[in-house]
């Protein structure tokens, strides 16, 4: 499997994460670790991305 392929694979990974870890955070008093948590996606989430946008281009 190739990198690009591989990236795209995490990305997919990622975004199911993130939607899973935003269904734990409570309507009020979010609890900072699921909140480190998300936030630790959305870094990796963004950074995936980027690299599929350099291979692409």
């Amino acid at each position: 499997m190739d990198e690009l392929a591989k990236l795209e694979k995490r990305l997919q990974a990622l975004d199911e994460e993130i939607r899973e870890t935003q269904k734990r955070l409570p309507a009020h008093s979010t609890k900072p670790p699921v909140m480190m948590d998300l936030l630790a996606l959305e870094d990796e989430y963004d950074m995936v991305l980027g690299k599929i946008k350099k291979l692409k281009s």
